[in-house]
C-alpha cells in the first residue's frame, strides 16, 4: 500500500511538470531535474531515519523501533496534504469563449483516432523510455533492498547460499567456503541505512549540475551518461566480487564508490525518460505517456525490492549479472533508436 500510493502520487507530480498548459518544452527536463533531486532527498534522508529510529527503539508496543518510520511518515502525510489543500493550484481547464460576431465555421473533420500520428520509430521511442523507466527503478530499488542484507549476511557473497551452507556441514566442501571469503561488514539496519544515505548525500552535488546543464544539453545525451555511469558502478562491483577471494578487495571505500555510481547514474537517466516522451509526442498524450513511464517505475521498483532482497540468496555474481543484461538491452534499444531519441533540450 505504501509503495502503491506514493508512486501514484508519484504520477500525478509527473504529469504536471510536464503538462504543456504551464511547462514549455524547454523546461520539462529541468523540472524533471528537480524531481530527482527531490527524490535523491528523499533517497537520503528515509534510510537514515529508518536506521536511527530503529536503533533508538522506543521500547513501546505501539510506536516502536519497527513501527516508528510507519507513524511518522503518516503525520508527514497529513501535513501535507493540509498545505497541500491551501497551496496547490490545480491546471484551469480551457473554455471556449464566445464570440459576438457570428462567423461562418469550415465543416467539421471526422475524429481521428489518438494513435494514427505515431510511427513505428515513435513506438519504438516510446517503448526505448519506458524500458529505461523500468531500469533505473530496477537497480535503484535492488541496491537499496539488498545493501542491508547483504552487508549484514554471514552468507558468501559470490556463491548461492544454499551452497554456502552445505559447504559449512560437509567437511570435504569447506574448501568452498574459504575461497568466497565473507563480506567484510556485518552491518546493523543502522549502519546500513547510514551507507545508503551517504551514497544520496554524495550524488546532491552532480544533480545540482544536472540543473544547470540541462537547458544546453540533450535529453538522450543525459540517458547516455547516466547509464554509462550505472553500468560503471556494476562492473566494478562484479570486479571487487571476483577479486575478494584473493585480495579482499571488498572493503567500505570499495563498495561505496559502486554504489556512488549506481546511485548517481540511474538517478541521472531517470530524469529525462517522461520528459523526452513529453517533447516527441502531441500534447494530448501526456496522460498516456505520463502513465506508461510511472507503471515502468512501479513495476521496476516492486520487481527490484524482491530482486535486491534474494540477490545473497542466489549469489551475488548472478544478482549483479541479471542487472548489467537488463542494462544492456536498453543500451541495444538506445543505440538503435539513437537518431529518434534527439528532441529540444532544456
Amino acid at each position: 500500500m505504501v509503495q502503491g500510493i506514493g508512486l501514484t502520487g508519484f504520477l500525478y507530480t509527473k504529469r504536471y511538470c510536464t503538462d504543456p498548459r504551464i511547462v514549455g518544452v524547454r523546461r520539462r527536463t529541468t523540472l524533471a531535474g528537480w524531481l530527482v533531486l527531490g527524490q535523491g532527498i528523499g533517497m537520503s534522508a528515509g534510510p537514515f531515519f529508518g536506521g536511527l529510529l530503529f536503533k533508538i527503539g522506543f521500547g513501546n508496543s505501539v510506536f516502536n523501533g519497527y513501527s516508528a518510520p510507519g507513524w511518522v511518515m503518516a503525520s508527514i502525510w497529513i501535513l501535507f496534504w493540509v498545505v497541500c489543500s491551501y497551496l496547490f493550484e490545480d491546471v484551469p481547464r480551457s473554455t471556449p469563449t464566445q464570440s459576438t460576431e457570428m462567423t461562418s465555421l469550415p465543416p467539421p473533420l471526422a475524429p481521428q483516432p489518438s494513435h494514427a500520428g505515431i510511427s513505428p520509430r515513435q513506438w519504438g521511442v516510446i517503448a526505448t523510455m519506458c524500458w529505461f523507466a523500468m531500469t533505473c527503478f530496477f537497480i535503484l530499488g535492488a541496491w537499496e533492498s539488498n545493501i542491508p542484507v547483504f552487508a549484514s549476511s554471514s552468507f558468501s557473497p559470490s556463491v548461492p547460499s544454499s551452497i554456502s551452507t552445505l559447504a559449512r556441514t560437509v567437511p570435504h566442501l569447506k574448501s568452498l567456503t574459504r575461497s568466497f571469503p565473507l563480506p567484510p561488514f556485518h552491518w546493523s539496519p543502522f549502519a546500513a541505512g547510514n551507507f545508503i544515505a551517504l551514497g544520496g548525500v554524495s550524488i546532491f552535488p552532480f544533480l545540482f549540475l544536472n540543473l544547470l546543464l540541462a537547458r544546453r544539453t540533450q535529453d538522450r545525451h543525459i540517458l547516455a551518461i547516466g547509464s554509462g555511469l550505472g553500468l560503471t558502478g556494476l562492473l566494478t562491483a562484479v570486479a571487487l566480487l571476483r577479486a575478494q577471494p584473493t585480495t579482499d578487495a571488498l572493503s567500505y571505500g570499495a563498495f561505496f564508490s559502486c554504489w556512488f555510481l549506481v546511485a548517481l547514474g540511474f538517478n541521472l537517466a531517470s530524469t529525462c525518460t517522461l520528459s523526452l516522451l513529453s517533447k516527441q509526442l502531441p500534447a494530448s498524450w501526456n496522460g498516456k505517456t505520463s502513465l506508461a513511464i510511472q507503471y515502468s517505475n512501479y513495476m521496476g521498483r516492486a520487481a527490484g525490492a524482491v530482486w535486491g532482497g534474494s540477490g545473497v540468496k542466489i549469489g551475488m555474481l548472478n544478482y549483479l549479472g541479471v542487472e548489467i543484461a537488463i542494462n544492456g538491452i536498453g543500451a541495444v534499444m538506445f543505440m538503435t533508436l539513437w537518431r529518434e531519441l534527439k528532441a529540444k533540450t532544456g
